[in-house]
């Protein structure tokens, strides 16, 4: 049953001192924040949650599309509504680690999952990129990934600049499942 909405703010006991601010509660981030899930050690048998993902369904592991070497993965704590990332199969670190093929299909999915993202979203841009290494800001440092992430004009707004939250739209199964649908075919 939903709450019922009102005009007033509701007073919460325990909460701080009450003010004029609503408040947007974001209890799913804790475990980002709290390195929940995160491996335990650089090897594959670590804890890696990209190399368990793949023995997941698509649906479970919120995978949208699965290559011979690499996939694409929605983030779990992503910047933007449809945020992916394409990762090898094969548990390497540095890019520089994989041969040609991975390579090649890197960038092919790259490639797909800007075209899926653009039917699905109408997504106007894109940040793309890896960061190498724990120094360099990556989460999992020993899994390589690259990220995909769609912009639009004006998708900042207030939330992420004075609040430092992100409002996401959609939850991240149904995300999955409309980029699912708009991945395009391999070509041969």
């Amino acid at each position: 049953m939903l709450a019922r909405m009102t005009t007033e703010p509701e007073q919460q006991i325990g909460v701080g001192t009450p003010d004029a601010f609503q408040r947007l509660w974001t209890p799913h981030r804790m475990a980002y924040i709290q390195g929940e899930n995160k491996p335990t050690g650089p090897g594959a048998g670590d804890g890696c949650p990209f190399c368990t993902l793949p023995a997941k369904s698509d649906e479970d592991g919120l995978i949208v599309a699965r290559g011979e070497s690499v996939y694409a993965v929605l983030n779990l704590y992503p910047y933007n509504g449809g945020h992916l990332m394409v990762v090898p199969f094969r548990h390497v670190a540095d890019y520089t680690e994989l041969d040609d093929a991975e390579t090649a299909e890197l960038a092919l999915l790259t490639k797909q999952a800007m075209t899926a993202l653009r039917a699905a979203s109408g997504a106007h841009g894109f940040n793309i990129g890896m960061n190498q290494g724990a120094s360099a800001g990556a989460g999992i440092a020993a899994h390589l990934h690259q990220h995909i992430v769609p912009r639009w004009g004006g998708d900042t707004n207030f939330m992420p600049v004075v609040g430092h939250t992100k409002v996401l739209p959609q939850l991240l199964g149904d995300t999955r499942r409309m980029l699912a649908e708009a991945w395009p075919a391999a070509s041969a």
